[in-house]
């Protein structure tokens, strides 16, 4: 069984030694620093709050991956976004991450405070009540997300139907962890040695999503939970497969993880969205890795109701966010990091959202 959260000094010390000894033996074995990315944004500020880099020494360099939603929206969508909120008679509801994204031309902050409709909800039901609140106005959901978010965006769009909301409409960005992964293993332009697991996305769709990886690329893949215990008997397991030349799926979350995930979210999500690709930040057009509306659900899809097509990406020419959701730059590698690129001025949305790498390493580094 996993440990418990709040893990005893003694028994963290012991984590760390272990760690520490297996990454000797990993390193040794790979010939080189073991290369662990985290695909989670939360365990992106997860690690970097607790200085787990530090604690494992200059065997392991931890990298983090496209496991931010937010992140991962490409400057396409995020433009599509800006034309949505700024048509009349029209609300652009979204969660509060997305506000401060810099697009091409601005940020959906930009657009409110220039009197677009722009609301920040904290459940996708809060749609349908804004709705019926404001049926001269089309209520459009900025569906961005992973498998966490996309069932109850699913749901959302069957009670809107249920009810009869014609007014209610989604853009849908949502993203598949699991091709993404594949993807950027079957690049190769980062060596990974192994996969820490997003928590949150496994609940939903089971440790079992990532036997694929571990088979077809031979990369070892644990799930992990969130406290600093979590992570580093997360990384021991990692570290213990590179070790053995080892590639399996592991679960140290199994207080919350299970091998199936929880079918029934899984179910109402494909009961509304059919499989096709989407375009990632820094990553390109993947397919399989995305969700569209199925045609029985299209009367809600924003794109054929305005008739909609998505600008071509424009990222700021001085942001690495890409190179930092591929795993292939630290934070503090890219020139504009603290500098050019702040939390109160950011460059790109790896600066902004609440599980992106740079909002982690600049808040944390400066603790």
């Amino acid at each position: 069984m996993s440990p418990l959260p709040q893990a005893s000094r003694e028994a963290m010390e012991r984590l760390v030694a272990d760690c520490r000894a297996l990454a000797a033996r990993a390193a040794q074995r790979v010939g080189g620093r073991v290369h662990l990315m985290e695909v989670c944004g939360t365990h992106s500020h997860a690690i970097a709050r607790a200085g787990i880099r530090a604690l494992l020494g200059d065997d392991v360099r931890l990298v983090s991956g496209p496991g931010c939603p937010v992140c991962v929206t490409d400057a396409g969508q995020i433009d599509l976004c800006l034309q949505v909120a700024q048509r009349p008679n029209t609300i652009l509801a979204t969660f509060g991450d997305m506000v401060r994204v810099p697009g091409s031309e601005g940020s959906l902050a930009d657009v409110r405070a220039r009197g677009g409709r722009v609301k920040v909800v904290y459940s996708p039901m809060e749609v349908l009540t804004v709705a019926q609140q404001e049926p001269q106005c089309d209520v459009v959901m900025a569906g961005v997300g992973f498998e966490t978010t996309a069932p109850t965006i699913a749901c959302m769009v069957q009670e809107a139907a249920r009810l009869g909301l014609r007014n209610v409409l989604l853009l849908s960005a949502h993203k598949l962890v699991p091709p993404a992964l594949s993807a950027l293993l079957a690049a190769e332009e980062v060596r990974l040695h192994g996969l820490i697991c997003p928590g949150h996305v496994s609940v939903v769709i089971g440790s079992n999503a990532y036997r694929g990886l571990a088979d077809e690329h031979g990369v070892p893949c644990v799930v992990a939970g969130f406290e600093p215990a979590d992570i580093l008997l997360t990384i021991r397991m990692l570290l213990q497969q590179v070790a053995d030349g080892d590639a399996r799926v592991e679960n140290a979350y199994r207080r919350a993880v299970t091998p199936e995930g929880n079918r029934r979210a899984v179910e109402a999500m494909y009961s509304v969205f059919d499989v096709d690709e989407a375009s990632w930040r820094g990553i390109g057009v993947i397919p399989g890795s995305g969700l569209a509306l199925r045609d029985e659900w299209s009367a809600f899809d924003v794109m054929d109701r305005f008739g909609l097509v998505t600008p071509e990406v424009r990222d700021h020419p001085a942001c690495h966010c890409g190179e930092v959701l591929r795993g292939a730059r630290l934070p503090a590698e890219c020139a504009a990091f603290g500098k050019a690129c702040t939390p109160a001025r950011p460059l790109g949305p790896c600066m902004v959202s609440s599980e992106g790498a740079c909002a982690a390493e600049y808040r944390y580094r400066a603790a």
